[in-house]
């Protein structure tokens, strides 16, 4: 047992517990603590026995004689050093609460547990006692306890601080510890770097000024009050460097964009200048006919850059500033999937290999979005699972503490923006943006950290927004107290000029010189973008009209082909017992392959994805539930009933040239969608799929698919190949598990911005898979896929061998029957999916002659032409119709109807036969969906009776 000054906290706590058990009964107590217990007073003197040349009540004590290395102590010192020990674990834990992180000078929160009387303890008693009672490094090179207080404060109590104790490995937080009480990532600089950040804060805030007074009223969203931040992202970036790190992808939402782009990305002034200038194209966007263009551009401080360190063969560093609409936070999980794509090597079969060294994510937050947007709390919970881990993400909250004029009484529950990082095991530093030497010293810990553990961090950076929201808002109308503090209050680089000055590091004048270098800088950029040196070269190349692409269809592959796959995929290892109904369902793909055909959805889906891989085409398949398939189709991960063993056929291959990955997402739509946006973007040579429990779930990600799915090449010019796989079908489930929303898909399509399709056959299926990864490198879109249930296992949607091996995708498949007498059809119904399948069973039933029942495969884009072919083939038809299960008001009629109506001749009647509009996608009882849906079928299938006025009777 050691001396107790050596324990403090709830250990000291402890072994004073074992001390006052000893008093009352000395065999309570194991032999060694008895030993020790022996040598200690046991008296309650409140002053301790004097020690050759220590004052009378000494917290020193004297050894005895038989115990010369073990002190022997009263009650009282007893008490007196584990209160100690318990203050000195409050200010670890708690210092936070009485550190100085307000540039604007408000009290910190404060915590009785901050202050040493709430403990007994006075400042004699602090100057009496050891400085080993207040433990760890802050008492290294201290006289007494009181020194080793201060030492302490100032670590976790200054201008920054800490919250490591919800960080449960202990591992981690003793390394944290040691970081901070070692003072191991903070340096006073040297004259040079002192010299340089100067200069980086002079740029910063000469580019702010010269944006304000050039062009008075354009919102620029200004990074003044975290000036801080580019200074931090060069460190981290430096580090990166000097870590070998490849690549870092930053996301980061409109405050201090323009900044970070001009300093950190490298964007010339001058083209940013030019921005602000309207600077005109020579070729504009047309207002018609702009399907080849796909190009409209966004604001400026919505854009992205890359910038590269190095030069030529000597790359170090690639830096990537994500664009991301004003929607914020929500490109946090699509720099996660950005950073998973860079980080593994997919040209190899089986899984991926991924190396988390090779890019650094670093995710930049607005203090009222953090808490305030679910899609923070959904990417953190993204951050230790297999299939989204990037080895943790450096978190920025730029807290310039108010959410437009909006308290943060108001926009959070917490006393902390960052309190949210809690939950999640995450460290937490806490830095004012006005000192700058502690901003660098909290990034220089969070990469370390990041490096050492590869998880996530959270700085929360501590300043104020020096203007309003934009530069046209006046923040005094709701926080005039606070703007008062702002307009007197001196900016940072004047600040640290002045510590500069005083610490003799520079001269008298320097910092004005450095300024008015900086303004001139900016003078000549001014100039160069007003002659039209800066004339939006890049913008203006992207809106040159293309060619409209092809997509170029997949080579067919041999039934012995797939016939080897398909032997393959219903292959596990003997060790492997897997259940013996799912064994049963398998083992019947293996009888798929003869004449009578019977290959279902599932087992295309594989087939499919087995000759991608042969292709050598990398694929990436989430969705919760996917493994299984949310209607048990897929079963792609084989389980052992006798251990947790798994077995996944697609990683074992013979002819695979590339990797194949698939997880179970956590319940979470919008981080685990964005992710594989973000994982799309940056493997464009890779099959990314994303497959929803049932497609209405997809609402959930709406953000997701409107700002960036659909829109993304339109306003950066960001390709993405991502699938989506949305379960869609009325079988009364009720309103919530019938509709995919189509008609929402269909009502962003425009300007070739991705692909739409609703298959009715398994054979179908597999070829549109093929056809998307065969064009991933000429034809890159994303592709919504309205997905069946019921049909899943429908005989006939089911294919037959030859169906894959000698097909080709149809975007319009024909009636083959009516095709055998063309000359008898009166109406042609158009359909597209589940109702399709449902009237051709009623047709053959009923052996209608006189109807024609078209299936519509590819909505978008839009099949005109396949569509006349058809309709040629019929010159007696009369009307068209157009069938559909949803509401007239949703799914693709409202999409159809002026589209049929431009290439429908017009003497032909164009229809529709749906449920009525509703608010709602499906009705929720039973008998009301069948008498719906046997309206609808008996409707399509019947000629129309026509009244006088031409309406169709209902």
């Amino acid at each position: 047992m050691q001396n107790l000054e050596r324990f403090y906290g709830p250990n000291a706590g402890y072994v004073l517990e074992l001390y006052e058990r000893y008093q009352q009964d000395p065999t309570s107590v194991d032999a060694a603590t008895r030993t020790t217990f022996d040598s200690w007073k046991k008296e309650d003197s409140e002053v301790a026995p004097k020690r050759a040349g220590t004052a009378s009540g000494s917290a020193r004590p004297t050894p005895t004689a038989d115990h010369e290395d073990t002190p022997a102590y009263s009650r009282n010192q007893v008490i007196k050093i584990v209160a100690a020990s318990t203050y000195a674990h409050a200010i670890r834990e708690k210092g936070h609460l009485g550190a100085h992180l307000d540039p604007l000078g408000s009290e910190p929160l404060g915590d009785p547990a901050l202050l040493p009387e709430t403990y007994g303890l006075s400042e004699q008693d602090l100057e009496q006692l050891s400085p080993r009672v207040v433990g760890g490094h802050a008492a290294e090179g201290a006289t007494n306890a009181r020194e080793a207080f201060a030492a302490l404060k100032k670590m976790y109590s200054g201008t920054i601080s800490y919250e490591f104790d919800q960080v449960k490995s202990p591992d981690e937080r003793r390394w944290l510890r040691d970081a901070v009480g070692l003072n191991l990532y903070h340096r006073d600089p040297r004259t040079a770097e002192a010299y340089k950040l100067l200069k980086r804060l002079t740029q910063v805030e000469a580019f702010e000024s010269y944006l304000h007074q050039s062009y008075t009223g354009q919102k620029r969203f200004s990074i003044e009050g975290i000036d801080m931040l580019v200074p931090m992202l060069d460190e981290i970036i430096s580090g990166a460097v000097d870590s070998e790190t490849k690549e870092v992808v930053i996301g980061m939402a409109h405050r201090g964009r323009l900044n970070v782009l001009a300093h950190v990305l490298g964007k010339p002034y001058g083209a940013i200048f030019a921005e602000f200038s309207h600077a005109k194209h020579e070729e504009g966007v047309p207002l018609t006919d702009s399907f080849g263009y796909g190009w409209t551009g966004d604001v400026k401080y919505h854009l992205g850059a890359e910038h590269l360190f190095g030069e030529g063969a000597a790359i170090d560093l690639k830096v990537i500033l994500s664009p991301n609409p004003s929607h914020l936070e929500f490109v946090n999980p699509v720099i996660g999937g950005m950073a998973r794509a860079s980080q593994e090597i997919r040209t190899v079969a089986g899984a991926p290999l991924q190396d988390v060294d090779k890019t650094l994510p670093i995710l930049i937050h607005g203090d009222a979005a953090f808490p305030g947007e679910g899609v923070v709390a959904e990417t953190m919970n993204l951050w230790h699972l297999r299939g989204y881990w990037v080895g943790g993400t450096i978190h920025i909250i730029a807290n310039n503490q108010l959410g437009f004029t909006t308290d943060p009484e108001d926009s959070r529950s917490t006393p902390f923006a960052s309190d949210l990082a809690k939950g999640f095991s995450i460290p937490i530093i806490h830095v004012n943006a006005d000192d700058p030497f502690a901003c660098l010293t909290a990034v220089r810990i969070a990469h370390a950290y990041r490096d050492q553990f590869h998880k996530d961090v959270v700085i929360d950076l501590v300043g104020y927004r020096r203007w309003g929201h934009n530069e046209g808002d006046e923040p005094a109308f709701t926080q005039p107290q606070m703007y008062a503090k702002i307009r007197n209050h001196p900016k940072v680089r004047e600040l640290y000029a002045q510590l500069l000055e005083q610490r003799k590091l520079i001269e008298p004048g320097e910092a004005e010189k450095i300024n008015k270098d900086a303004i001139a800088e900016l003078e000549r950029a001014k100039r160069e973008a007003d002659e039209g040196v800066y004339n939006l070269q890049e913008q203006k190349n992207r809106l040159r009209k293309r060619v409209r692409p092809t997509l170029e269809p997949a080579a067919n592959l041999s039934g012995e082909q797939l016939t080897s796959y398909n032997e393959e995929l219903l292959s596990w290892p003997k060790s492997l017992s897997i259940n013996t109904k799912l064994a049963r369902i398998l083992q019947r793909r293996g009888t798929t392959f003869g004449p009578d055909g019977g290959i279902d959805w599932g087992q295309a889906e594989a087939l499919a994805f087995a000759s991608i891989l042969a292709e050598g085409t990398a694929i990436r398949l989430t969705g919760q539930d996917v493994e299984r398939g949310t209607f048990s189709h897929r079963n792609a991960v084989l389980h052992s009933e006798d251990n947790d063993d798994t077995y996944i056929p697609l990683q074992h291959l013979m002819d695979s040239q590339a990797s194949f990955s698939i997880y179970n997402s956590p319940l979470s739509e919008v981080g685990a969608l964005g992710f594989e946006y973000g994982y799309s973007v940056h493997a464009p040579n890779t099959l990314v799929v994303w497959e929803a429990q049932f497609g209405d779930f997809s609402n959930v990600a709406q953000v997701i698919i409107d700002q960036f799915i659909a829109s993304g090449r339109a306003k950066w010019k960001q390709d993405s190949s991502v699938v989506m796989l949305l379960p869609h079908g009325y079988e009364g489930q009720g309103p919530e598990h019938s509709s995919a929303r189509l008609e929402r898909y269909l009502q962003l399509a425009a300007q070739d911005n991705w692909r739409v399709a609703n298959c009715s056959t398994a054979a179908q299926y597999y070829h549109l898979l093929r056809l998307q990864a065969h064009n991933l490198k000429a034809y890159p879109r994303p592709l919504v896929i309205m997905t069946p249930k019921a049909l899943l296992r429908n005989p006939q949607s089911a294919s037959r061998l030859e169906d894959l091996a000698k097909g080709t995708f149809q975007s319009v498949i024909n009636d083959q029957q009516a095709r055998q007498h063309p000359n008898s059809i009166r109406r042609v119904v158009l359909c597209t999916g589940k109702i399709a399948i449902d009237l051709l069973a009623r047709a053959n039933h009923d052996h209608n002659d006189d109807i024609a029942i078209v299936r519509v495969e590819m909505l978008y884009p839009f099949p005109g032409e396949e569509i006349k072919k058809v309709l040629e083939n019929y010159p007696q038809a009369r009307e068209i119709i157009w069938v559909q299960e949803e509401p007239k008001n949703m799914g693709a009629w409202s999409y159809m109807a002026p589209r049929l109506a431009e290439i429908v001749n017009r003497s032909i009647t164009v229809d529709v036969i749906s449920r009525p509009e509703r608010s709602s996608p499906a009705a929720g009882f039973w008998d009301l969906y069948i008498a719906e849906q046997e309206k609808i079928i008996t409707e399509a299938s019947s000629l129309s009776l026509k009244q006088p006025g031409g309406n169709y009777v209902r």
